[in-house]
């Protein structure tokens, strides 16, 4: 299918660099998390609070956002959501690492990277017909690896370069993608006309999918988020690990997060959302309980981490495989925006529960056993209200069918 020129896999393509190299941006100060707490003597609470505040902003952005994708269009919002993550990026390089206060105030302004998920499902979903939305809307997914880019580069361009380097770097790679996405990206075939944006949001609001979604994503996908921002500091502080090793073993766990999720996009093509969903939220529950005893982590604590990994991503692409399917298409954006927003509000408030929780009780067990609970009610609602909102979803299609 070609419209304007522009092929669908080409737009998925650099929807997908621009995903990943947003989500670099939005991760950087998560590696120097513990650098940071050496140079301005932080507790483990102000740690917790520093690697997790860039989320606040990019989950809870992702609402208007959503709305502007929708009126706009992904080739107005691509570019220039890329844009806006320059500023506050070269600010922490250049001029926010004197103090936590300034390290704060610049992580909440990176947050706008974190915002660019609003803008490419939408965008990619309207360049793919329904049988091969779930599988591009996982391929897009994988520029979550943007995260795994961080963890494996700002430490080592940091001790080579000093404490600007890595943010000087992503910043230019984000002005070039900005520039290439405005040249490159276009319009989707047959776009649907846009309501206003109260109506639009109005009615995202009122759909049962918006809401079942949030809580389906807030623990797929805020347990993804938690767990790349924190795993560094959670490996170092429950095993005693080096920096570059615990920043090794997260780029192994954003790895293998990352390619997990065009796998359930994939999977929810063939079978449907529901039964990859309940397998995720059984597994997450499982893997969850087994680590709050922290087991030794060459074997089981490994094995129980790379599992949740890969059930934390393809749990989010079941997760937006589900809107895509069940939402109205023009309302596509607005669902992601608020969905999103759940997803990182989710990955926002466990880092804060793990610090606490290691500062008063020298373990992370009660923080696990949280996600344990948390996964088990996630399932009881997957195989009640979801499956109740897809059966009445599929219903009209069976009608007109016959």
């Amino acid at each position: 299918m070609k419209t304007n020129g522009a092929r669908p896999a080409l737009m998925l393509a650099v929807a997908t660099a621009g995903f990943t190299v947003n989500f670099w941006a939005w991760a950087l100060l998560s590696p120097l998390g513990p650098h940071f707490k050496r140079t301005l003597g932080l507790s483990a609470s102000q740690q917790a609070l520093l690697v997790a505040v860039p989320v606040i902003i990019g989950s809870l952005g992702r609402v208007p956002v959503g709305a502007l994708t929708d009126r706009f269009g992904g080739r107005v919002t691509f570019p220039l959501v890329s844009a806006a993550a320059v500023p506050p990026v070269l600010f922490v390089g250049l001029a926010g690492q004197r103090s936590l206060a300034a390290l704060l105030a610049g992580g909440l302004c990176l947050g706008v990277a974190g915002t660019i998920f609003a803008v490419g499902v939408p965008f990619v979903a309207s360049w793919f017909p329904s049988e091969r939305r779930g599988l591009a809307v996982g391929v897009f997914g994988i520029g979550m690896g943007g995260t795994a880019i961080s963890a494996l580069t700002t430490v080592g361009l940091t001790e080579a370069g000093g404490p600007a380097a890595p943010f000087l770097l992503t910043a230019g790679v984000l002005t070039c993608y900005a520039v290439v996405a405005w040249l490159v990206l276009r319009h989707p075939p047959a776009a649907v006309k846009p309501k206003t944006p109260r109506a639009r949001m109005t009615a995202a609001l009122r759909l049962p999918i918006t809401w079942q979604a949030s809580v389906l994503y807030a623990v797929a996908f805020g347990g993804y988020v938690a767990f790349s921002v924190y795993l560094p500091v959670y490996l170092q502080t429950a095993y005693g690990l080096g920096q570059a090793d615990a920043a090794r073993r997260m780029a192994g766990f954003v790895l293998v997060a990352v390619l997990a999720r065009p796998l359930g996009g994939w999977l929810c093509d063939r079978s449907g959302p529901l039964p990859v969903l309940v397998a995720v939220f059984a597994v997450l529950a499982v893997c969850a309980a087994a680590q709050s005893f922290t087991p030794p982590l060459v074997l089981t604590g490994t094995a129980a981490f790379l599992t949740m990994a890969a059930a934390f991503g393809t749990g989010s692409g079941a997760t937006f495989a589900l809107v895509t399917l069940v939402a109205p298409a023009d309302l596509v954006g607005s669902v992601t925006g608020l969905v999103g927003a759940a997803g990182g509000l989710g990955g926002f408030v466990p880092p804060l529960v793990m610090g606490l929780d290691y500062g008063r009780l020298g373990s992370y067990g009660l923080s696990l056993a949280l996600l344990a609970v948390a996964s088990l009610v996630t399932l009881l609602m997957t195989v009640t209200t979801v499956r109740s909102t897809l059966r009445r979803h599929a219903a009209p299609a069976r009608c007109q069918a016959r």
